[in-house]
């Protein structure tokens, strides 16, 4: 399948990506023959591609934005498109991706909340921090919310978990989370940051790490 493609070719389990940069006429005319080309193999192989999921989405401002068709049919252009499960648009924009990893992460909380016998510390932290923070902590660690907006999305499930335990109501979000041992979920991301870059100098890289993390301290 890979022989004699010239772009770009992703595989995994049920899904083929076909990507190249195109800023030119040799660059549209090179996917157009790496098309073809899966075309025949199909063909050969007596299999055949979904052409109806056959989708075309145009990334970057040179992009040129030609037509692409796979054997007679010419494939429909996109304006977002998943991959690894991962919603991405037209902009590279994850917006999508953090609302629905908020609304799913609502949705266990109401679930929490609704069939929950107890509203104390014990039983509410370890609920939310099995159940609801990895998909916060995902989202932020993974694709990285740039936006406020996105940011305030996923920190208001924190928000509103810590609003259901008991005796809690009086303080603020910041001393509840202090009174409760936890971090928003900004604070985590730049904790994992950290720890990533630490290991990064301390274990990867451990002799020119070593100088370069005492003189960073040094500065400081």
């Amino acid at each position: 399948m890979d022989s004699g493609i010239a772009c770009t070719l992703s595989k995994f389990a049920n899904e083929t990506k076909l990507y190249s940069v195109v800023n030119t006429l040799d660059g549209s005319d090179a996917i157009q023959r790496d098309l073809d080309r899966l075309e025949r193999w199909a063909h050969i192989n007596l299999t055949k591609f979904n052409k109806v999921k056959c989708k075309v989405l145009q990334i970057g401002w040179g992009n040129l934005k030609h037509n692409y068709r796979l054997g007679r049919e010419w494939n429909e252009s996109s304006t977002e498109e998943k991959y690894l499960w991962v919603l991405v648009d037209e902009k590279l924009n994850m917006s999508w991706q953090h609302m629905l990893a908020g609304q799913k992460s609502n949705r266990i909380l109401s679930c929490i909340k609704r069939s929950g016998a107890s509203r104390s510390r014990e039983v509410v932290v370890p609920l939310y921090s099995a159940l609801v923070r990895p998909h916060l902590v995902d989202c932020f660690q993974l694709w990285s919310p740039q936006h406020k907006k996105d940011i305030d999305l996923l920190e208001q499930v924190q928000r509103r978990a810590m609003k259901i335990i008991r005796g809690l109501g009086h303080l603020s979000y910041e001393d509840r989370l202090r009174k409760l041992g936890l971090f928003s979920l900004e604070k985590r991301r730049l904790q994992g940051d950290l720890i990533a870059t630490f290991r990064y100098l301390k274990v990867a890289y451990w002799k020119d790490g070593e100088g370069l993390l005492s003189g960073t301290i040094a500065k400081g």
